[in-house]
């Protein structure tokens, strides 16, 4: 699905900064490390859910056009194929 008024880079950089700077604090718990965010760039509304397609039909539902990137939270890659993930937190 594409996204014309944004850029894939542009929707990378906005997921990333709406995570680190008003997210991250406050899902970084115990309980949700390893669990799949989705976060809507252009409203900073997120999701969070063992299944990436719910948390992103979830924020569609809200906003069908909605611009979406996905983190799994505490580690460094939603996904690791041929490889494993690496934690971002202890």
């Amino acid at each position: 699905m594409s996204y014309p008024k944004l850029s894939d880079e542009e929707i990378i950089q906005r997921g990333k900064e709406f995570y680190e700077k008003h997210i991250r604090s406050q899902v970084e718990t115990v309980e949700n490390i390893g669990k799949l965010i989705s976060i809507n760039v252009e409203t900073g509304e997120y999701e969070i859910g063992d299944d990436l397609l719910v948390t992103s039909r979830r924020l569609q539902a809200k906003q069908p056009d909605a611009a979406i990137w996905a983190e799994r939270i505490g580690y460094d890659a939603v996904y690791a194929v041929g490889g494993s993930l690496v934690r971002t937190i202890q």
